[in-house]
């Protein structure tokens, strides 16, 4: 291990950059800079960068006064410019990993990132993969790009692969409150990389390789996406039942181990579950092995806008008017309650296909003033009793804690009630999911 860089991340020293300033890399970097190290952020989003240098905060997990704080005091700085990365002791890659195709992993940015890496990192540097992927990726594709320089591992650099673990919203676990997964690509990354963390995050746990630590994160989002897409699975069944599915769950959850309750909705949105388990999916596929599982928790989570589209129609139906033609309201089009974030939200993919149904559709969300979407183009519309009584259906589709359901209840003429905000309560508009 380099004495040299261990010793600056000590005594904290050490020059950090954050390749990549979006829902993982911003608070990252603004806590390494109240840790007191100098980040330096990369962004190629010039209007990130503007954002950060008029000290105003665009994640919900960053507060403003800390941008306030750390842009004033100049230990943290945003640019576009990859040159700075001639000067720091610490790289941290934090950008997307999308898909390609529904089973096949983007890693471009990735990519794109580590060979702007190549070109400017100097000898006795760490560098870390934050971002997503499949197992296999810092060994098989990032360790032989930087290799390219002519610098060695463990004599010229440090590699070491650790696994974001954001939630979004969750003000209880912001980033230095969760546990920390470390998997070096030799010891003495990992020791570093170790050490790095431990100086902004409680604890911080070492497994024995990057690839470890790769599967680690996937298994983590991938027993997610099971139990979502099981628990939407048992929902269609209750219904076919005729068992009220939140009952079923609420006393299940009663038995004190071996049971922890997942609930029923649109599916699955924002980066991670609909897509990291994917990622797992096709690197196994690619060593000979098809995980059933994932396939199919995917296919039922994804279905679910369309079967919500068809239990929409049957709840029409029942009250003598037809899906075409309706006149809908959709509430709450975030993917996550409480979280101004659109990215896959099975609610937005709702209203796409009632719009393909020829349904009259409006929404009204507290946080999303306007969607812009391809063809959902539209402005949230204002909760009163009159706007209300316009609707053949209100559907509650995420549900945030500033809406007045109360209000929704007394006025709407029917409501389809996808994520069961009003409980036990009986009342002939109101449809569970």
């Amino acid at each position: 291990m380099s004495l040299a860089l261990k010793r600056k991340i000590l005594e904290k020293k050490a020059r950090i950059a954050v390749i990549g300033l979006g829902y993982v890399g911003l608070p990252l970097a603004v806590n390494f800079a109240k840790a007191g190290f100098k980040v330096f952020g990369v962004d190629t989003d010039t209007d990130r960068i503007e954002k950060i240098r008029q000290k105003k905060s665009y994640i919900l997990d960053v507060p403003q006064a800390d941008i306030v704080r750390v842009v004033q005091q100049g230990t943290f700085e945003a640019m576009t410019e990859f040159e700075i990365l001639k000067t720091v002791d610490v790289i941290i890659i934090c950008v997307p990993t999308p898909l390609k195709r529904k089973y096949t992993p983007d890693i471009t940015y990735i990519l794109s990132a580590v060979r702007s890496i190549r070109k400017y990192y100097k000898k006795d540097t760490l560098i870390i993969l934050e971002s997503t992927t499949y197992p296999g990726t810092t060994e098989e594709l990032i360790l032989p790009e930087l290799q390219k320089s002519g610098y060695q591992l463990d004599k010229d650099f440090y590699l070491s692969f650790s696994p974001e673990r954001i939630d979004p919203g969750n003000k209880r676990y912001d980033v230095t409150r969760i546990p920390k997964i470390v998997g070096g690509m030799t010891p003495k990354s990992g020791a570093l990389t170790q050490q790095l963390y431990e100086n902004i995050i409680g604890k911080v746990h070492l497994v024995s390789s990057a690839k470890a630590a790769e599967m680690t994160k996937l298994l983590e989002n991938t027993f997610r996406i099971i139990n979502i897409g099981w628990v939407n699975e048992v929902a269609m069944m209750c219904h076919k039942l005729d068992i009220d599915v939140w009952e079923v769950i609420d006393a299940a959850k009663t038995k004190p181990f071996g049971f922890m309750p997942f609930y029923p909705g649109l599916g699955v949105g924002g980066h991670c579950i609909p897509d990291d388990p994917l990622y797992l999916y096709w690197k196994a596929k690619h060593h000979g092995f098809s995980s059933k599982f994932i396939k199919i928790s995917a296919d039922i989570n994804s279905h679910m806008p369309f079967y919500a589209v068809d239990r929409l129609k049957e709840v029409l139906g029942k009250n003598n008017k037809q899906l075409k033609g309706a006149h809908v309201l959709v509430i709450g089009v975030t993917y996550k309650k409480d979280v101004k974030d659109l990215r896959k939200s099975p609610s937005v993919k709702l209203i796409e296909i009632l719009q393909g149904q020829h349904c009259r559709v409006d929404y009204f969300d507290p946080i999303i003033p306007y969607l812009s979407l391809g063809a959902i183009q539209a402005v949230s519309v204002k909760l009163t009793k009159e706007e209300l009584r316009k609707y053949d259906c209100v559907v509650i589709a995420t549900d945030h804690t500033g809406i007045d359901y109360p209000l929704i209840r007394k006025h709407a003429r029917l409501i389809f009630d996808i994520r069961n905000v009003y409980g036990e309560t009986r009342d002939k508009k109101i449809v569970k999911f």
